[in-house]
């Protein structure tokens, strides 16, 4: 049962992270490309806890925690240089 659950988070992930690079690559704007990147740091962050679920193990949560940090840091700076030079 827990492998036919792995195929298809993967494979569901596999296809998520397709598609965020395609926006990524694509993207009109700056933002919408920032917003592709931290997309992209989620489903990597969710595939690092599938496989930990799956092993039963908690070694990469640490770069769970960096993932989810760096895209939301990330996120947070360029909407602030942004909004400051729009505003300027």
């Amino acid at each position: 049962m827990m492998t036919i659950v792995l195929w298809i988070t993967g494979s569901i992930l596999v296809a998520a992270a397709a598609l965020a690079i395609v926006r990524i690559a694509r993207g009109p704007s700056i933002l919408e490309r920032v917003l592709a990147t931290d997309v992209l740091l989620v489903i990597i962050a969710a595939g690092l806890t599938i496989e930990m679920a799956v092993n039963k193990h908690t070694d990469n949560l640490i770069f769970v925690v960096l993932c989810c940090m760096i895209g939301f840091i990330g996120s947070v700076t360029v909407a602030r240089y942004v909004t400051d030079r729009r505003n300027a």
